[in-house]
């Protein structure tokens, strides 16, 4: 129904011309000419204003039918009563505010630029109207000319009033200084003059260019986007490498932390995307030199000088220094290479998209902890044990109460009395924690009455997040000490999430996407989704253009199908040996090695390198993937896993099925971090973390972090479906890439030669005739029965599927549904079994 409804809008869209690209040209180019109408009506009236203004004052709009009398305005007696309202009844000489307005306006139509990229422009220049115009009514006060309008000499004489001429001039200067803070966000530790006029005129230089503004953090290399070129190849999306620092080591932030780039190259256009050259940059030939005709030849000389080469050096072979690069005329190939150029349209999602909760955060409740600490020291006392002192740590869903216990006291002791406590409590996700590490206490976790949602909206608007220096950088929630928690998934380098149904697995990876979205830029980093469910993260499938990455010829950007989920990750294996081919051309350890050396142009695109994205995979469902497909699954995962990680490739796997059968020797020793939420036994607890607890936590987004010897307790951070949905929208509305991001093509075993008509009967499995009288026999027509009833590999059951489909005994594959069985009975099919001998 909403397939259908969605294409009756249209279909009225069209009637109506709405959706006909000329519709927002005509109005593109209107706008500009009311730019241009209104810029010369204004320019006018700064001479001829005076001479008109009593004509006008004293005819208004009768003027334009008073054909005996004259004005002296540019454009005649229109202009003269236009310019009039705006600058004697309006804002003053703040009107010409508008005119750049409706350039921007105009211009954005004409390029089909979404019109909500326009609306932070236009609140600032609705707030640059207003105050201009205030300010030169307050200024020239009682000036022949209205400077700034009736408007402005109103509200300026109120506020005289109001507060004084010199309490409005302390406002005035406390406003301009407060807007260029807000601007500029300069470092006042290390302000100095020249910075500021450095800082002024990157402002106005974007302002000019028609860049998007964006605040300048001097020491914040995360938060600074580079700004355009046009030189990506549009298929192809490229990472961020501005960081280059190499560390094997898992980062965690838990403490409260405290000129434009020229051109080098022309833009490509839609028909040269396919251009062989890696990136689109210029073509650099080494062995080349530089050739210059002379004007004359003279005798004994040669009609051609050859400059030399530099000498030889000691530099990779893909290298390209200032000294080996051909001339190109005023071309400069010092700048550096900027990967985000091709979308420098593009903005991040903003925070307004997503809730906050904060009607139903709840106050502490002092009489609960009392309460709490009393009948964790009864308990304790109960059983002869004493301590010496304890503290309570309130976090959103859980408090620690951390106690010191008598000297003698042994801490086995308390940790039996585990279920003890949880009686006299009466609360359920009781865990113990003896010793806390770094800590001389022993903790216990005690879950609030009241529990406290944590926003992803709160953790992303955090500090901790918004500064964070990482490649990769996940908000996943709070502490239990209240405090944001965010990781880097490159330093991790792959997670395993495990837990029941319903206790917030699928929530836990829409904030790592969110997380990733809200900080990344497209060309820094692309996902390859896989959903054997279908319907967690379809929603992700209208970003396609923009952040995913998948295998050319699937009908959907969203991996559902066995086979393909195998072809998927195979082809993710080709990519991570092409890439380390890549790495050893360039003599770099990593992604952020290669990439620096890429952006600094010292590797030659014409020696196949490229710009590498850092690539997420994600499945939602791993359990159901093993029991499909077994090994073929499983190898390559663990490739993926042992190898993948330095080259920029990095797993998240989902499963609710955590027993080692799914979770096997192999993924555990390659998913150093993992997430459990809550499980129903302590021993899935052991097989996700190695030990208990994750049995007794509360659920709905209750956790634990394990990573290495260290595993700490968060409160997974919520996001609803509808706030992803208002984000992807978001993206989907901007500008995207003209093609998605594309895998290498990956051939599998049954792809050889058995579809469509090719089929040779002297091919046909020798189990073929087995499997066409089971899928008769049941009518049912599934590749997984198959493979089961007959005990064959997944890949020797979809290849029988296959012929039998192109033998027209079961129909085309419907998605996730069985294929249809088009032969009825089994004396048809023995029949018909009977004449392929014969054709034999």
């Amino acid at each position: 129904m909403a397939k259908k409804r969605n294409t009756s809008k249209k279909q009225l869209s069209l009637k109506m011309g709405i959706n006909d690209e000329r519709v927002p040209k005509l109005i593109g180019i209107l706008c500009l000419f009311i730019a241009l109408y209104l810029f010369i009506a204004f320019t006018s009236h700064l001479f001829t204003g005076r001479e008109d203004q009593d004509k006008v004052l004293k005819h208004s709009f009768g003027l334009l039918f008073k054909g005996d009398l004259e004005v002296t305005n540019w454009l005649g007696r229109l202009g003269a009563i236009v310019s009039n309202m705006f600058f004697y009844w309006g804002f003053g000489i703040s009107s010409f505010v508008f005119i750049p307005v409706l350039v921007k306006v105009g211009l954005g139509r004409i390029k089909r630029i979404p019109f909500r990229t326009h609306v932070p422009m236009l609140w600032k220049a609705f707030w640059i109207l207003l105050g201009s115009s205030i300010f030169l009514g307050f200024v020239f006060e009682g000036s022949e000319f209205m400077w700034g309008g009736t408007f402005g000499e109103n509200i300026a004489g109120w506020l005289v009033k109001f507060v004084g001429r010199i309490g409005l001039t302390i406002l005035i200067l406390f406003i301009a200084i407060g807007l260029l803070v807000w601007s500029f966000n300069p470092n006042f530790n290390e302000l100095t003059f020249n910075g500021l006029i450095k800082e002024i005129k990157y402002y106005f230089n974007d302002l000019i260019n028609g860049r998007p503004q964006r605040k300048r953090k001097p020491k914040t290399l995360e938060e600074h986007k580079p700004l355009p070129t046009d030189t990506l190849r549009p298929n192809r999306s490229k990472a961020d490498a501005t960081k280059s620092t190499a560390s094997d080591t898992f980062e965690i932030i838990t403490d409260t932390p405290g000129a434009p780039v020229t051109d080098t190259n022309k833009a490509p256009s839609v028909e040269q995307t396919h251009n062989p050259l890696k990136e689109g940059q210029l073509s650099f030939d080494l062995e080349k030199v530089k050739i210059e005709k002379k004007e004359a030849i003279k005798p004994g000389e040669s009609s051609l000088e050859i400059a030399s080469p530099t000498p030889p050096q000691e530099t990779p072979p893909d290298s390209i220094t200032p000294e080996t690069q051909i001339a190109t005329g005023n071309i400069d190939h010092s700048e550096p290479y900027d990967p985000t150029l091709e979308l420098s349209s593009y903005e991040n999602p903003v925070l307004a998209l997503l809730e906050d909760y904060h009607e139903q955060k709840v106050e502490i409740d002092r009489a609960e902890l009392e309460q709490n600490k009393d009948q964790i020291i009864e308990t304790l006392l109960n059983y002869k044990i004493e301590i010496v002192k304890i503290k309570a740590t309130i976090g959103p869903t859980v408090t620690l109460y951390e106690i010191v216990p008598a000297p003698g006291v042994r801490i086995s002791k308390i940790k039996n009395l585990e279920d003890d406590i949880a009686l006299s409590l009466a609360a359920l996700g009781i865990r113990i924690i003896a010793p806390i590490p770094g800590k001389g206490t022993i903790g216990i976790e005690v879950p609030n009455k009241n529990k406290q949602i944590v926003s992803l909206k709160e953790v992303l608007m955090n500090d901790k997040f918004k500064r964070a220096k990482m490649d990769l950088p996940i908000g996943l929630g709070k502490t239990i000490s209240n405090e944001v928690f965010v990781a880097d998934l490159a330093k991790m380098p792959h997670l395993l999430i495990a837990g029941a149904t319903g206790q917030g697995k699928s929530v836990g990876i829409n904030v790592i996407l969110m997380s990733l979205l809200y900080k990344k830029h497209p060309s820094q980093i692309k996902f390859v989704l896989i959903d054997p469910k279908k319907v967690e993260l379809f929603p992700y499938s209208r970003i396609e253009n923009h952040f995913l990455a998948y295998l050319p010829g699937l009908d959907e950007p969203i991996v559902t199908d066995t086979t393909k989920v195998v072809h998927t990750l195979n082809s993710l294996t080709i990519e991570m040996e092409s890439r380390y081919d890549l790495l050893k051309k360039a003599q770099a350890r990593n992604i952020r090695e290669y990439n620096k050396k890429f952006v600094d142009r010292r590797l030659n695109p014409n020696n196949g390198h490229r710009f590498m994205p850092f690539i997420i995979l994600v499945i939602d469902e791993f359990a159901d993937l093993i029991m499909t497909a077994g090994k073929e699954i499983e190898l390559p995962i663990g490739r993926l896993a042992q190898l993948s990680r330095a080259v920029g490739i990095h797993l998240i796997i989902a499963t609710q099925r955590p027993s080692v059968n799914i979770i096997t020797g192999v993924i555990k020793a390659n998913f150093p971090a993992r997430i459990a939420f809550k499980v129903t036994a302590k021993v899935d607890s052991r097989t996700i973390l190695d030990t208990g607890g994750a049995d007794r936590l509360i659920g709905r987004g209750d956790m634990l972090l394990s990573f290495g010897s260290d595993i700490i307790r968060l409160q997974c951070a919520f996001v609803d479906t509808p706030e992803v949905e208002k984000v992807l929208n978001y993206i989907h509305d901007q500008p995207g890439y003209p093609m998605p991001y594309f895998l290498p093509e990956f051939h599998g075993d049954e792809d050889s030669g058995t579809r469509g008509g090719q089929l040779k009967l002297s091919e046909l499995d020798e189990m073929f005739n087995d499997a066409a009288r089971l899928v008769v026999q049941n009518q049912h027509g599934s590749t997984s029965m198959i493979q089961r009833r007959l005990k064959l590999g997944y890949n020797r059951a979809g290849r029988i599927m296959d012929q039998l489909e192109s033998l027209g005994i079961v129909g085309p594959s419907e998605g996730s549904k069985a294929r249809e069985v088009l032969v009825y009975d089994e004396i048809e099919l023995e029949r018909y079994l009977d004449d392929l001998k014969t054709r034999k």
